[in-house]
């Protein structure tokens, strides 16, 4: 049985997304154990890790620090199919100008904000918007290339290397919306929001043999 862990470190939303995956595991049949936690040792442990966070990345580092967490979270992107989600995503980078904060710098690039000429676009960038993706991954069987996914941010990642770049998204200019390397896969959009389309990324994800 397949072990997946939902990384606890006191910020992100951790039951949606646990619920999410325990509901695609259940209904494609998959043998895995979903939980949540904030143990290194479980992290660990587990198979297969889910990052997800939510809110302001300062405060995203300082409580992953705070937590103890932080070399569980660098060794499982290290060694195991690991999946990064929103601020989760943006953590795996350099820097943040989000309080100019380093992030684990397991990509290379800068998170940066959304400066939109276009007044009528809003910051954050808050709603459903189209995912067209620029490299095939096995994460994205059965999902419609240009499918719509549902973003909440204020910034965005711009990888050093854009070779690591899975998808794009516009507003209005195009920005990482996904990228992959080696184990690793993370989105800027939140698949437990996205119905169908993030359900079936879940459950590529619970099947990911990288």
């Amino acid at each position: 049985m397949s072990k997946l862990v939902v990384v606890d470190y006191g910020m992100g939303n951790l039951r949606s997304v646990a619920k999410a995956f325990e509901f695609v595991a259940r209904e494609s049949g998959i043998n895995a154990t979903v939980s949540i936690s904030g143990s290194p040792a479980a992290v660990a442990a587990a198979d297969r890790v889910v990052f997800p966070g939510q809110g302001a990345m300062p405060d995203c580092m300082r409580h992953l620090r705070e937590s103890g967490l932080e070399q569980a979270v660098r060794q499982a992107a290290d060694n195991k199919p690991f999946l990064g989600i929103c601020v989760g995503m943006q953590m795996l980078f350099d820097r943040s100008e989000e309080g100019d904060t380093a992030g684990l710098g397991v990509f290379a690039g800068q998170v940066r904000r959304f400066r939109p000429a276009d007044h009528a676009l809003k910051v954050p960038h808050m709603g459903w918007n189209e995912v067209t993706q620029t490299a095939p991954h096995a994460l994205w069987q059965d999902i419609a290339n240009g499918e719509r996914f549902y973003f909440v941010h204020s910034y965005f990642c711009e990888p050093a290397d854009p070779g690591v770049t899975m998808a794009t998204t516009d507003y209005p200019m195009p920005f990482t919306a996904a990228i992959a390397r080696a184990n690793m896969f993370a989105t800027q959009f939140h698949p437990e929001k996205s119905n169908r389309a993030g359900l079936a990324l879940y459950r590529n994800f619970l099947s990911w043999q990288p």
